[in-house]
């Protein structure tokens, strides 16, 4: 896996400095001793600035698409025509496809910006393109209250969808800029953490709008406009965001060097903002890239169905429909407490990511089994348990980002990865939403559930693989003999992980 192509000045043959890594601005190519306390300030005053915005950001992506499932509660589904009613069945029958495509659609509008938008974060400065295109999704996530029929829905799905693509992807490449490889598993699941406490906070606000009876706009249209508030004011936020810690306003001259020198060791780089078809190629072949893929797509494809569709199928339980909301509490809940857990344990405890990830499926399973064999009745317990187990989902996915981001260097192939992995995340999400057949709600929605264990017991099988790929890949570079003056000199060189033989992969 490694490209020995590596030339005396310790660039890759053909590169030249303008290739190198924006970090070159501030340190030279030799290590500088920094001082601890300064380091541990410098590392303060970047989760204070990056990690609470960035919880709150990755919460609305997720809350602007899971109210999608309450709102159908609130009369959505009738206003504009999502399910349509057979009467001339006995006993009468619904079809939910329009409804299982409203949630679907979202995922193509973002499969055809996640590339595109990524490469143009990349290109430019980051405030210059963020903060914009957020205050733009604001914009179209408010004016969901305005659609009027099913269709009309679909082009806004689709095109809030495309806007929303930059920010997950954006948010794994800013990190892994500001972090060291040790740091990054936590931070990660800090802003990741975002989908557990929106889950909570979302249907605690979605449960007070509930109890709206009167006012010019219905329940759900209330919902979507302070979604749109709330975009709007991470958008503000957006504008404030310095392209690496090269340019980081809140950081004083000494400490941007700090922040920049720490990073050294890991070999992973700040920011380059030249798009490089050699990285881009290098993905191509790179085995590790779709594995997180596979994992991503095979995991994620529960998100689809439960942030859709959950509020529904707890409201086959016999619980009504706020109660149904309040169910989704438990699943924040473990979102909440085990995607930080998680992303603590690697950092003292290192090299323990993979096998976390695979510990972390077996509770989804066993929620599916739950659910699916169970008897449901009228408010049975198991099911409702086995609902809450499958937030563990939330923890998988996130371990996932976190392979995927600590495992990638080089500025342009991080960006890449990036995008492939959320790609993956969108054909779950597609795939998710399209198992939940109205016509098996009797039988307990097999279909969802058979898939469902399926898809898990396939991430665990792309995880087993890569651990035993990325250990041999380490160990054999552990055997090669080094000049280790070349170290520090090549770190900010905008080096990829193949390229790079003093890179170690986390697992």
């Amino acid at each position: 896996m490694i490209d020995h192509s590596i030339s005396a000045s310790g660039l890759p043959h053909g590169h030249t400095s303008d290739d190198k890594d924006a970090a070159l601005a501030v340190v030279s190519e030799v290590a500088q001793e920094i001082d601890p306390v300064v380091a541990r300030r410098v590392l303060w005053k970047i989760d204070l600035y990056l990690m609470p915005a960035m919880l709150i950001g990755y919460g609305i992506v997720y809350y602007d698409k899971a109210i999608l499932g309450s709102a159908a509660l609130f009369g959505m589904t009738t206003d504009l025509d999502l399910i349509v009613n057979d009467y001339s069945t006995t006993p009468p029958s619904a079809d939910s496809s329009r409804l299982s495509w409203a949630t679907s659609i979202f995922y193509f509008g973002m499969l055809a910006g996640l590339y595109l938008m990524t490469f143009i974060l990349q290109r430019f400065k980051t405030r210059t393109v963020l903060g914009p295109v957020v205050m733009i999704w604001a914009i179209v996530c408010a004016a969901t209250a305005g659609v009027s029929t099913w269709q009309g829905l679909f082009v806004q799905r689709f095109f809030l969808g495309f806007i929303e693509s930059v920010i997950p992807t954006s948010f794994m490449t800013i990190v892994s800029g500001y972090y060291t490889q040790e740091e990054q598993a936590l931070r990660q699941a800090w802003w990741f953490s975002g989908t557990g406490w929106f889950t909570i906070i979302g249907g605690a606000l979605n449960y007070g709008f509930g109890q709206i009876e009167s006012g010019s706009l219905t329940r759900w249209q209330y919902i979507y406009i302070l979604a749109g508030a709330l975009t709007f004011l991470f958008g503000l936020w957006c504008c404030t965001m310095p392209n690496s810690p090269v340019s980081a306003w809140f950081l004083t001259p000494e400490e941007r060097m700090v922040a920049v020198e720490r990073l050294r060791k890991g070999q992973t780089g700040v920011r380059c903002q030249k798009i490089k078809f050699d990285q881009i190629r290098e993905c191509l072949t790179d085995v590790k890239i779709y594995l997180v893929a596979i994992m991503m797509a095979a995991a994620y494809t529960i998100n689809g169905a439960i942030s859709g569709f959950g509020p529904l199928i707890v409201s086959t339980f016999g619980y009504d429909t706020l109660y149904s909301i309040l169910f989704q509490f438990p699943v924040g809940a473990v979102c909440v407490i085990f995607i930080p857990l998680c992303g603590y344990i690697p950092t003292i405890v290192p090299n323990t990511r993979i096998p976390l990830l695979i510990i972390c499926c077996l509770p989804v399973i066993a929620g599916c089994v739950m659910i699916w064999k169970s008897e449901w009745g009228y408010r049975p317990a198991t099911p409702v348990i086995g609902y809450a187990l499958t937030g563990f989902f939330g923890p998988v996915v996130s371990l996932i980002i976190t392979v995927g981001a600590s495992n990638v260097a080089g500025a342009t192939k991080k960006s890449v990865m990036a995008a492939t992995v959320f790609v993956a995340y969108t054909v779950g999400n597609i795939i998710g939403p399209q198992l939940v057949k109205s016509d098996q709600k009797a039988q307990h929605y097999p279909e969802l559930w058979t898939g469902m264990v399926i898809c898990y017991c396939i991430t665990i099988a792309a995880a087993v693989v890569l651990y035993l790929i990325l250990r041999r890949e380490n160990r054999i570079r552990d055997s090669m003999e080094l000049d280790e003056a070349q170290r520090d000199k090549i770190a900010f060189d905008d080096l990829t992980d193949k390229q790079n033989p003093f890179f170690r992969y986390a697992l």
